[in-house]
């Protein structure tokens, strides 16, 4: 590990300073913690044949070959709550937390879930019921659901390569870049007021904008009266039984980055994952309303995500509550983060797959697609 280049706040997120920074974005970004408890439970027992990565065949190369041409930091497969494998990287462990970027989304839209069944957040309602000084921008005739679906129009581009554009105006306002080409003009709730319409409807067009799912931590932080790191802890990673503290980063006013700036370990990752995929169940008890998981299979609107961008990853999809659900692989929930985060569950297959990842670009279509026939593979081997 000592020989990985030090990250620092202008390059953490660049290869090959990634594959540290990925792991010590404490050491360079404010954070607030999400506590576990002492006491977690343990996996299932693993067979005592765990799952040969090395000999299944993913495309002409090895699974296991792909995991090293991935660049991941942690890889883990659950098959009915039991580790058929676990495996990290050189700057990673069991203990570490590491940046699940937008599996984050996933995370807070799971979250949502609770506060819906606890009266406190009506998905329906409009955005400035929760977040009034939203009124003037983009968001002021929103409503909530249309933020946890990404069917907001407004405008926002999604670049992250663009040194000029949205994002990197963003990551100023969020303190995850130092002032450079743009000056610090306010945090992150300051940058979400600046954002206008665009020119479609709410509701018609999924359109995919990480500044949607900070204003979900916005709303659930109004809505649940604590922060979302208090909520996380509360209704999230200790009913769950995680086994490790997480955090997430936070701005110098304390705005959460609910899209993109969770840290979990690998085991706690799967283990949430494997609570979605047994109906928000953990531990045998109820974590998240068995209802919001069924909602997350079956709604959202496929005519929207075929007006979108993204159709080149998932042909046919809905985008709900965060997570993405392939139309063609029912049973089937996906979580994905840039650089190569991702979950994968196939409900029917009884299989969650957790995987970090420090990959040099943060979207690569060709390593996603090889991702998605791995993950398949590994499903179709376990099942």
């Amino acid at each position: 590990m000592n020989a990985l280049p030090e990250p620092a706040l202008a390059n953490w997120r660049q290869h090959p300073h990634n594959v540290r920074g990925f792991t010590e974005v404490n050491r360079l970004i404010a954070t607030r913690p999400i506590k576990a408890k002492p006491g977690a439970p343990a996996f299932v027992p693993a067979p005592a044949t765990p799952l040969d990565l090395a000999t299944l065949p993913v495309g002409g190369r090895s699974a296991g070959e792909l995991l090293t041409t991935s660049h991941t930091d942690g890889f883990m497969v659950l098959k009915d709550r039991a580790v058929v494998h676990e495996s990290y990287g050189p700057a990673m462990g069991a203990g570490i937390p590491h940046i699940i970027f937008s599996v984050s989304k996933s995370v807070t839209g799971t979250l949502a879930g609770v506060l819906v069944a606890r009266g406190e957040l009506d998905p329906e309602a409009p955005v400035v019921r929760y977040v009034p000084e939203l009124a003037a921008s983009g968001y002021g005739d929103a409503t909530v659901r249309q933020v946890l679906d990404m069917t907001v129009s407004v405008r926002f581009i999604e670049d992250y390569l663009d040194p000029t554009g949205d994002v990197a105006r963003y990551r100023v306002a969020m303190d995850w870049n130092p002032p450079g080409d743009f000056p610090y003009e306010g945090g992150l709730h300051h940058f979400l007021g600046t954002l206008p319409k665009d020119f479609d409807l709410h509701g018609e067009r999924f359109q995919y904008a990480s500044p949607n799912s900070d204003l979900l931590g916005w709303i659930l932080e109004r809505a649940g009266g604590a922060t979302v790191a208090e909520l996380l802890t509360r209704h999230l990673w200790q009913p769950l039984g995680a086994e490790s503290d997480g955090f997430v980063t936070v701005d110098r006013h304390g705005a959460a980055r609910t899209a993109g700036g969770i840290c979990v370990t690998l085991r706690d990752l799967a283990r949430f994952g494997d609570m979605v995929r047994q109906d928000g169940r953990a531990g045998g008890h109820e974590v998240i309303p068995a209802s919001w998981i069924e909602d997350i299979l079956t709604g959202g609107s496929e005519e929207a995500w075929v007006k979108g961008e993204m159709t080149g990853l998932l042909t046919r999809a809905r985008y709900r509550s965060a997570w993405y659900v392939p139309v063609d692989v029912p049973g089937t929930l996906i979580a994905i983060g840039i650089h190569g985060q991702w979950i994968y569950i196939d409900r029917h297959a009884g299989v969650t797959i957790a995987k970090l990842s420090s990959q040099p670009l943060p979207v690569d279509d060709e390593l996603d697609h090889a991702m998605l026939s791995m993950f398949r593979a590994i499903t179709d081997r376990l099942r």
